[in-house]
């Protein structure tokens, strides 16, 4: 297959951009991640008002306090709360992201020690939501494969209703047992991101960012340094990672390549998944570079952001296989349990393979941008 290209915008810039440009980018995403502390803190009440940059001493004292506040505030699990966590996430993945694209820019004994604590930071608060929505969609595909009227786990307790054989009767209690362990798994991270948030791990993060709002730590060389090169690196991994991908295989419909290794006795992840997920990983570095270069008015680019779309029902789909899987295995459950579940778990790896199949459609698309 003749390998996709990813073409620059077409008001890219003229002449070199130096690290300025970097360090803005830096500066901005530092300051929207103290500005979600501080909405975390205060339950979304001033969520409009702009945090300003200050002195080092003086924002890590504020870091400090906002860090102590938001274990506090994070008990009542507010909608304003739960945006403010996804701000924080979505600052600190970009903030990761850019030091990892950018990093002959930076000095790299503080970007090597600040990337794995982003990293952290940024999936501790992640599985909590991530739960919630997995166990959202396996009831739902529950749902939909067994025709019941309500959700699966409601139907647990009333197994007599209008049941159509024993796949209803077996999803009513898949259902319940996923609720059981998914619920479970997610007051537990709940627990572990608010002790995250209260610890000195995360204090010393926070001063890290705050500092990082003021001052970037960029090398000499960066003030004259070009950092268009350093961004097409990035959309070369992601090409020759794309290239990488059995995508004459993925363009098929119902090619069941997803369902290969289904009954293997392995309880570790589908190895053919890992591919498909680091392709996300760069497919959202890539993005990250040319905001970066081109800022948050450069045109989208369509074809990337339903690829990226794409990929993110892939890895939905293949975590909650994984999730049926593991209930599955769970002992001593009856016969219609264990057949609902592997129902089920066939279900979503279709739905990985539809997604494969998605991607494919879109990447070997033509470039459209948006003005």
């Amino acid at each position: 297959m003749a390998q996709q290209h990813l073409e620059p915008p077409t008001d890219s810039p003229a002449g070199p951009m130096s690290g300025d440009a970097l360090a803005g980018y830096l500066r901005a995403q530092a300051t929207e991640f103290l500005r979600s502390l501080r909405q975390h803190r205060e339950n979304g009440t001033d969520a409009g008002t702009s945090a300003r940059a200050k002195p080092r001493a003086e924002s890590r004292a504020e870091s400090r306090d906002v860090s102590r506040d938001v274990s506090r505030a994070g008990e009542n699990g507010s909608g304003e709360s739960v945006d403010a966590a996804r701000a924080l996430r979505r600052s600190a993945r970009r903030i990761s992201g850019t030091l990892h694209t950018f990093r002959p820019l930076l000095d790299a004994e503080w970007s090597e020690g600040m990337r794995p604590e982003l990293a952290w930071l940024s999936g501790t608060l992640a599985r909590e939501h991530a739960y919630a929505a997995r166990l959202e969609r396996l009831l739902g595909a529950l749902n939909r494969l067994s025709g019941a009227a309500g959700l699966p786990a409601q139907a647990a307790q009333n197994t007599g209703a209008s049941a159509k054989g024993s796949l209803t009767v077996g999803a009513a209690k898949a259902g319940a047992l996923l609720d059981r362990q998914l619920t479970l798994a997610r007051t537990r991270a709940h627990s572990a991101a608010l002790q995250a948030l209260g610890s000195s791990r995360f204090h010393a993060v926070a001063d890290s960012v705050a500092v990082l709002a003021s001052e970037v730590p960029l090398t000499p060389a960066a003030a004259t340094a070009d950092l268009r090169p350093l961004a097409a690196a990035a959309t070369d991994r992601l090409t020759d990672a794309v290239t990488a991908l059995p995508l004459v295989t993925a363009g098929h419909p119902y090619n069941a390549e997803a369902l290969v290794h289904g009954l293997s006795a392995d309880t570790a992840p589908h190895p053919q998944d890992a591919p498909w997920h680091q392709v996300r990983l760069l497919l959202r570095l890539h993005r990250y570079a040319c905001e970066v270069l081109y800022g948050e008015d450069a045109p989208i680019d369509v074809r990337l952001l339903r690829a990226g779309q794409a990929l993110n029902r892939h890895r939905d789909a293949a975590e909650a296989a994984a999730a049926a899987a593991s209930a599955a295995r769970t002992p001593r459950i009856a016969p219609a349990t264990a057949y609902a579940l592997g129902v089920l778990h066939a279900d979503q790896r279709h739905e990985v393979e539809a997604a494969r199949f998605a991607f494919q459609q879109n990447w070997q698309k033509e470039t459209v941008r948006t003005p």
